[in-house]
């Protein structure tokens, strides 16, 4: 065994062997996979091998396309079967909602090119006899779906690996992981008679350990929110039925009942039928047994019976059919159910690539994302909702627990574009959530916050109804998007990201990784930030607060600096974020970072919590509030100080997302309780009323404002993104600027553009969501990235990312809602107040 590597990948399941495969493939060949039994030991071997392109999300959906169409290569490569069996897939609904889902699916596949089709009932008789027409209303055919051997496609991938330069190592066990100045130190044992077989010294760690992925985490010192559950599926006896469909129509077909909550395909002569129970069963909650290998657990045919009843109603077939076999092993879930992929914040040169709960049908996307990542500093692909940054210190072993059983047991049903899910809930409050429980708020959650969605009238359960269309929600939000445009309104912003930078380095630090200039003292600016390829991966703000004599108490958490903390002769940089990208924000902070800079940050959390008050009432509520001068000429657009409301010290931003005349207010945790109290009895006479984040988005869709996460990802870059007045390319150099420079002078190739929608009015129309396909002339042209009702407008809005030429072109844009193409006017600029005179001059 060599004591020198690059890389060394820990796990030899099907992800570790992707992984291993990929990085070799983009040219990195020292590079080693140790595993502590046989490849496939942990949950690979026993996989039912399924893989499917159909995905809730449509970037990990075009991941798992690239997966499936890599079996051929890898299995061309090197020789190695990898079982494929292409059958073609059905995906059948039971119900008009679930219909509905998969119309959106298919909708969605449109611009990822993907080969779906929505079929009747009788259709999919022809194509799946087995089934019982009465239960189901529809179906969906997607001709990529089947099966591979998991063995195969595991043992290609490492013969390519190997074939590539890269060395593999069975019966090897990582005992111990230690950071050293280069990189890591691997110390290494034999599996079976456990001597040490050495130590490898290398660059970077990648945590592929699956079932061990905590194990391995927790060498390196870090907690990863990953747990196994048990999962169960059964092996049939030969089936006569199915031999005579053989002869006649070929393999069965891979078959997903989302209302049976089943799978199912053929495997031999018989089928195999599997199910995501209800009851689910965690499996080894604090460790796994180092011991524990291909080995399966006790079958508990008790525990998935309902499920099964179910299936054999809908596919009678089972009825005749004798069991062979019930196979019950771990697979490992995050609490999303999405993969943990990315490098670990605070750990240099650690990589996790865990918790892939569908390896067969993302192991390859996977693979090449983190391949591309380590190589090339960007892993080529939208992967946020499988980025490990997307969990920070909230998502502790009970929060992952909870969360990963509730997955589970949803992993058939439909989540709803406005449903949040309940486990482990409330986790993370703020000090006024009991007042606004009293308010009658519907409550959401991001980064483990609870936040206030909208307030239910007084008398009415505060629950959101469920639906693909306009909720019980509508008339509520509406009148609190009105009371903002024609008085004011206050809600709670501690849900945003926070942080405070200071040092002789700071100003020169954050000059360096933003596209804007920094602000001077009191004021703010808007600073898109992005990676080295010139890609958004921050849409921040950036305050600065010049040297001030301190306050008389309090650290700098409190927002008022505190000459307690000695920090009154400093510049302080505050900056903003998306709360639920906190530890994205922190990784990017840490890696770039010059070494030796005198520079040091500090994130304020929760702790610094936040009110603001929007509309035209907004500054005759502030003026009744504070002694300093807050007209339009002392207390401009973009202006950032410090002030005092009545007796409450707080950091004061004239700035608002709803696009109104507006002002935010941040606060130490301790005096958020005093602050509402100020502005409700305050702002009483002028009609204050309490707004939550629905209201917030009709709002920011009258101004076309884009979102982190929608309008703003890692895909885009701030000029299709429509920020590029936010671009300085003169003010010096800053990480990206050669990359924007490029697409500067190569002009746009997408643009983000808005529409108003043709849609219904009321509560019986339909809003898009997003991912839904943009078609100009009768053919697809782009994707919406989120949209909704603008409520003072009264109408439907889109937003979303089209050719740029179709910018100026004259022909008709239509957007398909739930399968149904609506026409779709482009807006010119935004639809309310386009000139700002309301947000900048007020």
């Amino acid at each position: 065994m060599r004591d020198q590597a690059r890389v060394v990948v820990v796990g030899g399941g099907v992800v570790g062997a992707s992984v291993l495969y990929h990085l070799t493939k983009n040219g990195w060949t020292d590079v080693v996979l140790l595993e502590r039994t046989e490849l496939t030991a942990g949950s690979t071997w026993h996989s039912a091998g399924g893989m499917h392109t159909l995905n809730g999300d449509p970037n990990v959906a075009k991941l798992q396309q690239y997966t499936i169409e890599l079996y051929k290569e890898i299995e061309a490569l090197s020789g190695r079967d990898c079982g494929i069996h292409l059958t073609g897939g059905l995906m059948l609904a039971d119900s008009e909602e679930r219909m509905d889902w998969l119309r959106m699916a298919h909708a969605r596949g449109r611009y990822l090119g993907m080969d779906t089709e929505l079929i009747s009932v009788a259709e999919a008789k022809k194509l799946m006899p087995l089934l019982e027409e009465e239960y189901f209303v529809g179906a969906m055919y997607d001709a990529h779906e089947g099966h591979v051997d998991p063995s195969g496609v595991t043992h290609a991938y490492a013969q390519c690996a190997r074939d590539n330069g890269a060395a593999i190592h069975r019966n090897s066990w990582v005992r111990s992981l230690a950071r050293t100045a280069e990189g890591w130190n691997v110390e290494v044992i034999e599996t079976s008679s456990g001597e040490a077989q050495g130590t490898i010294s290398c660059e970077h760690i990648v945590n592929a350990g699956g079932l061990w992925a905590r194990e391995v985490g927790r060498m390196a010192g870090v907690e990863l929110p990953v747990l196994a559950m048990e999962h169960m599926y059964l092996l049939t006896e030969d089936i006569p039925a199915i031999a005579e469909y053989n002869t006649e129509h070929g393999e069965v077909l891979h078959c997903i009942d989302f209302g049976g909550e089943i799978y199912m395909r053929q495997e031999g002569g018989g089928l195999l039928l599997g199910t995501y129970e209800q009851g689910g069963k965690p499996w080894s909650v604090e460790e796994t047994p180092w011991d524990f290998g291909m080995r399966l657990l006790s079958p508990d045919l008790d525990r998935i019976a309902e499920s099964l009843d179910v299936g054999f109603r809908h596919f009678p077939v089972f009825e005749e059919a004798g069991i062979k076999q019930v196979i019950n092993g771990p697979f490992t879930f995050a609490p999303d159910g999405n993969p943990l992929l990315g490098p670990i914040r605070g750990l240099p040169g650690f990589w996790s690539a865990c918790a892939v709960m569908a390896g067969l049908s993302q192991g390859g996307g996977v693979g090449l994302s983190l391949a591309n990542w380590m190589t090339d500093g960007d892993p080529g692909f939208d992967i946020w909702g499988m980025d490990v940054a997307r969990y920070g210190d909230f998502a502790t072993r009970r929060y992952t627990s909870e969360k990963v059983q509730e997955n589970y047991s949803r992993r058939f049903r439909i989540q709803f574009p406005n449903e949040v899910l309940p486990a482990a809930r409330p986790l993370e409050t703020s000090p006024i959530y009991d007042r606004l429980v009293a308010e009658n708020a519907v409550w959401g959650d991001g980064y483990g916050l609870e936040s206030a969605l909208w307030f239910q009238k007084p008398g009415l359960e505060p629950i959101e109804e469920v639906t693909f269309g306009r909720s019980n929600a509508w008339d509520s939000v509406r009148e609190e998007a009105l009371a903002v445009r024609n008085g004011v309104g206050v809600m709670e912003t501690t849900g945003f990201a926070k942080f405070v930078f200071t040092g002789a380095d700071a100003r020169s630090y954050l000059d360096s990784i933003i596209t804007n200039r920094l602000p001077a003292p009191g004021r703010m600016v808007l600073a898109p930030m992005v990676s080295h390829n010139g890609k958004l991966i921050g849409d921040l703000t950036v305050a600065c607060l010049g040297p001030t004599a301190g306050e008389p108490a309090g650290p700098v958490t409190a927002a008022t600096g505190g000459a307690t903390q000695n920090t009154g002769h400093q510049e302080r940089l505050v900056v903003f974020g998306s709360g639920v990208a906190m530890r994205f924000y922190e990784r990017w902070f840490d890696q770039t970072i010059p070494v030796g800079a005198d520079v040091s940050y500090t994130t304020l959390g929760w702790d610094l919590c936040g009110l603001a008050i929007a509309g035209p009432q907004s500054r005759t509520l502030l003026e009744r509030l504070t002694t300093t001068d807050v007209s339009g000429e002392a207390f401009r657009f973009m202006d950032f100080r410090q002030l005092d409301l009545g007796p409450i010290p707080v950091w004061c931003g004239r700035v608002s997302f709803s696009g109104d005349l507006g002002y935010e207010f941040w606060m130490s945790s301790s005096r958020q309780r005093a602050t509402l109290d100020l502005l409700q009895r305050e702002g009483s006479d002028l009609g204050l009323r309490l707004f939550g984040l629905h209201a917030l988005d009709s709002l920011r869709l009258d101004k076309g404002f884009g979102t982190w996460g929608r309008e703003y990802r890692p895909i885009y870059d701030p000029f299709e993104a429509g920020l590029e007045r936010f671009v300085k390319l003169d003010k010096g150099e800053f990480v990206g600027r050669d990359a924007l420079a490029v697409a500067h002078e190569a002009g746009l190739e997408r643009r983000l553009l808005t529409w108003s929608v043709d849609t219904e009015s009321g509560r019986d129309g339909a809003d898009v969501i997003g991912d839904e396909p943009v078609w100009y002339d009768g053919e697809v042209v782009g994707w919406v990235t989120s949209g909704g009702y603008s409520h003072y407008m009264d109408t439907s809005v889109a937003m979303g990312y089209v050719p740029a030429h179709l910018a100026d072109a004259p022909g008709q844009f239509e957007i398909e809602i739930l399968g149904v193409r609506r026409a779709a006017t482009l807006v010119d600029g935004c639809l309310w107040d386009p000139e700002g005179q309301r947000m900048r001059k007020g």
